[in-house]
């Protein structure tokens, strides 16, 4: 289970394979132009709520490149406006391997992936996904301060599973989010709101 603490998550900007509707899984594909000008609008975004008092002291990302140069934007916005938060990588966020599927068309696997009838040959399975991606999520949570998470859309998905939510829902590219446990706690599911 995830910690019951708030956390903000920001999934990279567009690149050239996205735009494709490829499966990128772990293939380190970089943002492309609009992706880096998706991944500075969700700054100035951020960087408005801190000048109104939102304080990210802490920003952990996936090592693969098209999050890393999200989060790295997305902390310079953040440092202009308010301290800069510190930037870290950990690599249970990094996006799952699709296996044999990688730079293949999304297709209709997908929803079977998600359900645990099927993983493409050489995947990670989504149980397993959810899991490394709850435990990464947790460790960021044991640190001081806000954190916002820079990371995939595959593993959103897997964070939404956790947190009792429709996994299979597609989250935009670097449009930033708020994660808020439920108040009532038990089993009821946590809150998510696009902030824009």
């Amino acid at each position: 289970m995830i910690t019951d603490a708030p956390y903000w998550y920001l999934r990279h900007g567009e690149t050239d394979w996205n735009k494709k509707g490829l499966s990128q899984g772990r293939t380190d594909i970089p943002l492309n132009a609009t992706g880096i000008a998706q991944a500075e609008a969700a700054g100035a975004i951020l960087a408005e709520r801190a000048v109104a008092g939102l304080s990210i002291r802490r920003i952990v990302s996936s090592p693969l490149t098209r999050a890393l140069r999200t989060a790295e934007i997305a902390a310079d916005a953040l440092g202009c406006a308010n301290t800069r938060p510190t930037l870290s990588v950990d690599p249970g966020l990094e996006e799952v391997c699709f296996g044999e599927q990688e730079g293949q068309p999304m297709g209709e696997w997908y929803d079977d992936w998600i359900a645990g009838h099927y993983t493409p040959p050489g995947a990670e399975p989504f149980a397993l996904l959810r899991d490394r991606a709850v435990s990464a999520v947790n460790r960021a949570l044991a640190g001081d301060g806000m954190v916002m998470i820079v990371a995939h859309g595959a593993l959103f998905r897997a964070l939404r599973s956790a947190m009792r939510l429709p996994a299979n829902v597609r989250l935009p590219n670097a449009t930033p989010l708020v994660a808020e446990p439920p108040s009532e706690g038990g089993l009821s599911p946590w809150k998510l709101s696009v902030v824009g």
